[in-house]
């Protein structure tokens, strides 16, 4: 395999559009295969916008063989509809970076990638699809990956370019505590709001709560998170624009699916598991369910 492996991506929403953008800059375009043949993807930032060159694949019968590297970047509501994007670009020797969400990311996609090395990841930038299906960048890109060998194969695609791939010793730590950013705002939802309604005295007492029994769950998983933690992310959401979204509110503005479980319902089933209370979550993980799947 040369130094810049062949490349595919699965998913040109906001993230995956981000990162098809910065390979695209330094000359490492991916194949791009999603449900929608766009002509083109469109990434705009504060300092202009990049337009990486389709088509985007919609047929996996297209794909002649196996690639290097896949970044799959489908909400893992998704992961089922990409099964056949998955059996045609990949074997045992394709590592698959999961830009999802969640601690459960290897286990979710193991079944569908022909024994390819699954590496997950902790996606830091918030990105947004805008109306005319092109995608806003509101931050650097950045993402963080376990410090093991396959990650070499990512860190060379992504060298050099305007993505920031940090590598984590610790990196459960580190997934546990972007879980709990994910979860609380879940909250979002449920008041139908962006990041602005954390500035009600409310909704921050509320969020500190939820955030600590999160907490105590994410420890028996191992986490070595401190106990100014759910501070820190809630501190996080007050200085964040007051109109920036979240991909999960997003989905429910759109009546789609929601990433309910994987967002929360994980915390809440792993807390039964140790015997850790939930009553935030046990309110909580219904009601997101119901709007996501109903009946009614």
């Amino acid at each position: 395999m040369s130094k810049h492996p062949s490349i595919a991506l699965i998913g040109p929403g906001a993230i995956g559009t981000t990162i098809a953008a910065v390979l695209h800059q330094v000359g490492r375009t991916p194949v791009l295969c999603g449900r929608t043949a766009y002509p083109q993807l469109i990434l705009r930032h504060d300092g202009g916008e990049v337009v990486v060159p389709g088509p985007v694949l919609s047929n996996p019968a297209a794909i002649r063989q196996p690639f290097d590297l896949v970044f799959v970047a489908v909400k893992t509501t998704q992961i089922t509809d990409s099964a056949d994007w998955l059996a045609a670009l990949c074997n045992e020797n394709t590592v698959v970076c999961a830009l999802q969400n969640g601690v459960e990311q290897q286990t979710q996609l193991a079944p569908y990638v022909n024994g390819a090395t699954v590496l997950p990841s902790v996606v830091w930038f918030p990105a947004q699809r805008e109306p005319d299906a092109s995608v806003w960048l509101r931050a650097k890109p950045r993402l963080t990956l376990p410090a093991v060998p396959s990650a070499t194969r990512v860190t060379d695609a992504l060298g050099g370019s305007g993505c920031t791939v940090e590598l984590s010793a610790d990196f459960l730590t580190i997934a546990w505590r972007k879980l709990l950013q994910n979860a609380v705002a879940g909250l979002m939802v449920l008041a139908n709001r962006r990041t602005g309604m954390f500035a009600r005295p409310d909704i921050t007492a509320l969020a500190l709560a939820y955030l600590h029994e999160c907490l105590a769950v994410a420890r028996t998983q191992g986490a070595k998170l401190d106990d100014n933690v759910p501070q820190e992310i809630v501190d996080g959401f007050h200085r964040a624009p007051a109109d920036l979204g979240t991909s999960i509110l997003a989905d429910r503005q759109a009546n789609r699916p929601l990433e309910w479980d994987i967002r929360n319902g994980v915390i809440q089933r792993y807390g039964r598991l140790q015997g850790i209370p939930t009553p935030i979550g046990d309110v909580l993980v219904p009601l997101l369910a119901a709007g996501s799947e109903g009946p009614g």
